[in-house]
């Protein structure tokens, strides 16, 4: 054998020429000695079951809490009766109120709005909405039902006039 051959064998291996090349220290199967990746897994896995949680686990999802049917409607009632702010969006209803306002002037004339416009045309706006909700609900009770419908508002809209209840 050449020089550089011994030095590829292992230190086990027979290096005698003419034998067989024989593995020394070991019995075959036993794993004794050898540490590959895959034969710590499962030890790790142990550890890690019996240590608990650590810093880089992800947190244990929690049961999402269930209400029964009707409890988070009445909740939801409860928060926007409590609360005076606003419930549509200032942006979205500003874009809206600009849109409307191009479709009646004449076009290259723009509109400019003061803050406080666009914020009396949406409590105005949201007033209306809430009053005719309060009537389609009432109108739906009537008639024995929970659901509104269209036919709600419209009834709703038909008994409170021209002016919708304003005038």
């Amino acid at each position: 054998m050449s020089t550089k051959q011994r030095m590829r064998l292992d230190p086990g291996e027979a290096s005698t020429p003419g034998s067989a090349a024989k593995k020394r220290g070991r019995p075959p199967g036993s794993g004794a000695g050898k540490t590959t990746p895959g034969s710590m897994a499962p030890k790790r896995a142990k550890k890690r079951a019996s240590a608990g949680v650590e810093p880089g686990d992800p947190l244990p999802l929690r049961k999402k809490r269930r209400y029964k049917p009707g409890t988070k409607a009445l909740l939801e009632i409860r928060k926007y009766q409590k609360s005076t702010d606003l419930l549509m969006l200032k942006l979205p209803f500003s874009r809206l109120v600009r849109e409307i306002a191009l479709t009646l002037r004449p076009q290259g004339l723009g509109m400019r709005w003061q803050s406080q416009a666009i914020q009396a045309l949406q409590e105005a706006s949201e007033a209306f909405l809430v009053h005719l909700f309060e009537d389609t609900n009432l109108c739906a009770i009537h008639a024995k039902r929970v659901t509104i419908m269209q036919k709600d508002i419209q009834l709703a809209r038909r008994i409170r006039g021209a002016w919708g209840g304003l005038g």
